[in-house]
């Protein structure tokens, strides 16, 4: 009997555990949390990010209307605006969100000390973001949309065999950007392909500076940069009356090139999510390694792609 009545205690106290711990979990979804969210521009990239990232929050208890309150701006491309929104959400949050590079340095400087995940970064490290993937140190992690650089200039050849002069186009502001470039002419010079990199600091010069560039080269390479997803159909369009085969790291501009080959962003916001959601459950974000994107997608422009007499299934075969 005294056994029996032992491991009837024992049961007891395990169930009370178990409810006490059940309790304080629904006490952190129950109370309704405030996140900010700050997009750096408005195209279907990072606009599929933010809705991936709202979507985890919500697969993690987090629904807006019931137990969270949002605040989403977006800066349109522009620093002053950011600057200004960063500083709206600074401190009146739980969390803070940030799309892409230059959103999550603002809102960084803004504020060090309200948790904050970014996503639609490069190169967290290089943006002086984190202190490294795995332990990034501070109030701030995320994911980041990095892509095997030498595998889609790899990808690029393949399809482009006689590509002797290859151009490399970007914002030069762009952090992310300019990590990318500086991979891809590595990997081109490596294959004995001559390098041609042409810059810009706005959207102003984009259709200047890429129509001199079309003349000058035989296939180009397109990083992941907001400058040139916001000009894509002006890009896409030079490309095609050049009939110039082209790779882009964003399937937000698979206008602009024949194809791209890159990170899915809805998965990589969601990813951001479900960190957000441990960290509002109590984590740390200094101990929330930086996620990775889990695939790479390709994409075929089938208008550039008859425009060049290529067929779209050679592509993918390729990437296959």
């Amino acid at each position: 009997m005294g056994f029996k009545r032992f491991n009837v205690i024992i049961l007891a106290v395990i169930s009370l555990v178990a409810l006490t711990a059940c309790r304080q979990e629904t006490n952190k979804t129950s109370k309704t949390v405030k996140v900010g969210i700050i997009q750096y521009a408005e195209h279907s990239a990072l606009d599929e990010a933010r809705k991936g990232f709202i979507e985890g929050l919500s697969e993690g208890g987090y629904k807006k209307g019931k137990n969270l309150k949002l605040t989403i701006k977006n800066a349109q491309g522009d620093q002053s605006n950011l600057q200004t929104m960063v500083d709206q959400l600074a401190g009146k949050n739980d969390l803070n969100f940030a799309i892409a590079t230059p959103a999550a340095q603002a809102l960084l400087n803004a504020d060090q000390e309200t948790p904050e995940v970014f996503t639609a970064v490069t190169d967290p490290v290089a943006a002086n973001l984190v202190d490294s993937l795995s332990k990034p140190g501070g109030n701030m992690t995320g994911t980041i949309d990095a892509t095997n650089v030498s595998d889609q200039i790899n990808l690029l050849t393949k399809v482009a065999p006689k590509a002797k002069t290859v151009g490399i186009f970007y914002n030069s502001s762009e952090v992310n950007s300019e990590a990318q470039a500086k991979q891809a002419k590595e990997a081109l010079e490596k294959k004995g392909i001559k390098v041609v990199e042409k810059t810009v600091t706005s959207t102003n010069d984009v259709q200047q500076v890429m129509t001199s560039l079309a003349k000058q080269v035989d296939a180009v390479y397109l990083p992941t940069d907001n400058t040139v997803a916001s000009t894509a159909t002006t890009i896409g369009d030079i490309l095609k009356d050049a009939k110039i085969p082209s790779i882009g790291s964003d399937e937000a501009y698979l206008n602009a090139v024949l194809f791209t080959s890159g990170v899915n962003y809805h998965a990589i916001g969601k990813q951001a999510g479900k960190q957000a959601v441990s960290i509002l459950k109590g984590k740390n974000p200094a101990e929330v390694k930086v996620g990775k994107p889990k695939k790479t997608t390709i994409a075929v422009n089938e208008d550039m792609a008859k425009v060049l007499n290529i067929k779209p299934e050679t592509i993918k075969s390729f990437a296959d």
